[in-house]
């Protein structure tokens, strides 16, 4: 399995017969569209955490239409929000559930922002993790009010919530080979608070990080 960083939280994780694509945006390097150029009698599954817009690019649908081996995982949010036809989708991501497709098990867990979270475990045995915006959202006093008028909670609450699910994680996948997570720089002194608390938690082997530029350009 060779996984490939896409852009902002969006990865894609390779197999001889099947391409995986987590929360595709943008492409601005061209590196999703020749992946999938090289996909060709490949198995394509476009998993969506959520439906936030830079977690979710509004083609995607209209791929999966049009190629009879490209196959939609959304989030229940995301087909109600982006209004996807329920008939498209392979399967919905609701937490708590799980799917089962030829190449992996999908296990969907809670997220402390909205929709999902997800661990896949291949065929071999290897897991994957990717966040989608669980984070320990976490704003310390200096961060941009803009951004803290988003978390609905307190540091408290969000706290809570985050090991919470961090064990529910646990105790299904004690060790994950990758894990694709937040780092992000809004969060000024804090941005690291959620990733060491995954870390100190669950046996992580490789730490991907996401969301590290946002904020910082008008292109990220």
């Amino acid at each position: 399995m060779q996984l490939h960083f896409i852009h902002h939280s969006c990865f894609a994780a390779e197999e001889d017969d099947c391409l995986m694509v987590f929360d595709y945006w943008q492409d601005p390097g061209g590196r999703l569209a020749a992946l999938l150029e090289a996909a060709a009698g490949k198995t394509v599954y476009f998993i969506v955490s959520h439906f936030h817009q830079d977690h979710f690019n509004a083609d995607i649908p209209g791929w999966c239409a049009s190629h009879p081996d490209w196959h939609l995982l959304p989030s229940y949010d995301t087909v109600r929000r982006r209004r996807i036809d329920k008939s498209l989708p392979l399967a919905v991501l609701r937490f708590g559930e799980s799917v089962e497709t030829p190449h992996f098990h999908l296990d969907a867990y809670r997220s402390t922002d909205v929709g999902v979270s997800t661990v896949l475990t291949l065929r071999d045995g290897t897991t994957l993790f990717h966040a989608g915006d669980c984070n320990n959202w976490y704003f310390p006093p200096e961060a941009d009010e803009s951004d803290q008028d988003r978390v609905k909670t307190t540091p408290d609450q969000m706290e809570k919530l985050f090991l919470s699910i961090l064990r529910d994680i646990k105790r299904d996948h004690p060790h994950i080979d990758h894990a694709m997570f937040p780092v992000d720089p809004r969060l000024g002194q804090e941005m690291l608070r959620g990733p060491l608390q995954l870390l100190h938690t669950i046996d992580i082997t490789h730490l991907h990080p996401m969301h590290y530029t946002w904020g910082l350009s008008k292109n990220t």
